[in-house]
């Protein structure tokens, strides 16, 4: 019986985790998905997410040619996921540390499965050397001031 309980209690663990990624994915805003592995919300997996928060002037016409305004990113959140839940590894809206990430801005619509199995679009990508330089961009602000400016573990 204590097996069952304790592997209920880590499930439900697991889930509420899961949920938090999925409300980063649910912000209304528009963002820019990029991840290691197809998001599949309903079943144990292993990934790393990136999310870029866009900031959208007025007239900004999806910051592309034809429009006035500009587009930026305004956040950078990245999760990786385990079997025992997501964990946040980088979070940051200092615009000097957002610069030294590469912006996938060529990114297309991306099918991601929900906890509950429903399909939603986000606009993503998946590139693993786009990680890999993301986790050295993470590397290094580390290793400077950026520790205190909301990067790193939490």
């Amino acid at each position: 019986m204590y097996y069952v309980t304790r592997l209920l209690i880590g499930f439900n663990r697991y889930k509420t985790l899961m949920n938090e990624l999925e409300k980063l994915l649910l912000l209304p805003n528009r963002k820019i998905i990029v991840a290691l592995n197809e998001i599949n919300l309903r079943e144990t997996f292993e990934n790393k997410v990136f999310l870029f928060m866009i900031e959208e002037s007025r007239g900004a016409a999806g910051g592309r040619g034809g429009g006035s305004g500009h587009r930026k990113i305004a956040r950078i959140t990245g999760v990786t996921c385990e079997f025992d839940g997501t964990k946040k590894i980088f979070d940051s809206i200092d615009q000097e540390i957002i610069n030294k990430f590469e912006i996938p801005y060529s990114a297309v619509a991306m099918d991601i499965k929900l906890s509950e199995g429903n399909d939603y679009v986000v606009q993503g990508i998946i590139d693993p050397a786009l990680i890999e330089s993301y986790e050295n961009v993470i590397k290094n602000c580390s290793n400077t001031k950026g520790l205190n400016n909301g990067i790193g573990n939490e």
